[in-house]
């Protein structure tokens, strides 16, 4: 199984973040690219955690993926300070009690994908001055309340904005911080 596991979470493939997403796995060693996407199972959790709904395939491939993966790497745009409904509603799905997390006898949440890290790539349209100023809450949801709460850690963001008025040559050289990345992430085995 590969080490790096690369999540395209646009729903666009012509974006720069799925550009971002495919760089990452094309310069990585050993690496698999999941875009969501393409995925066929329900973003909804129908019955919230009350009762766990069926396990599509292309779910469960996901699932065991990450479960796989020495090191995570999620393409997102971030919308409405926010990530996608795609994103969200995969890992609402991909993420189980009792087999990502848990809680111990205390109440205390334990991560159990332990000895993985991550790295997040973010693209908005927020101008770098503004970002200080309006944070992406949602991100933060993600990288602490989702990643580092099932154990992975560390769990580094790469930011890339304002997309929106971003020259090609602005976008060159975001792929190629991507790349570079990309060769400098080697997983350590666990």
């Amino acid at each position: 199984m590969p080490t790096s596991l690369i999540i395209d979470a646009h729903p666009n493939p012509e974006s720069l973040t799925a550009g971002i997403a495919r760089t990452y796995a094309t310069h990585a060693t050993d690496a698999r690219l999941i875009s969501l996407r393409d995925l066929q199972f329900d973003l909804h959790m129908r019955h919230g955690y009350r009762q766990r709904m069926p396990i599509e395939p292309d779910l469960a491939d996901a699932r065991a993926a990450i479960r796989a993966a020495e090191h995570l790497v999620i393409a997102t745009p971030v919308w409405w300070r926010s990530t996608p409904a795609l994103l969200k509603g995969f890992l609402d799905r991909a993420l189980l009690p009792h087999e990502e997390y848990q809680y111990s006898k205390r109440g205390l949440p334990e991560g159990l994908l332990g000895g993985r890290t991550a790295r997040v790539f973010a693209t908005s349209d927020t101008p770098r001055a503004l970002q200080p100023l309006m944070p992406d809450t949602r991100l933060r949801s993600l990288t602490h309340g989702t990643l580092r709460f099932c154990g992975i850690a560390p769990v580094r963001v790469t930011r890339f904005a304002p997309v929106k008025s971003s020259s090609p040559q602005q976008r060159t050289e975001w792929l190629r911080t991507v790349e570079r990345l990309a060769r400098a992430e080697r997983p350590t085995t666990r």
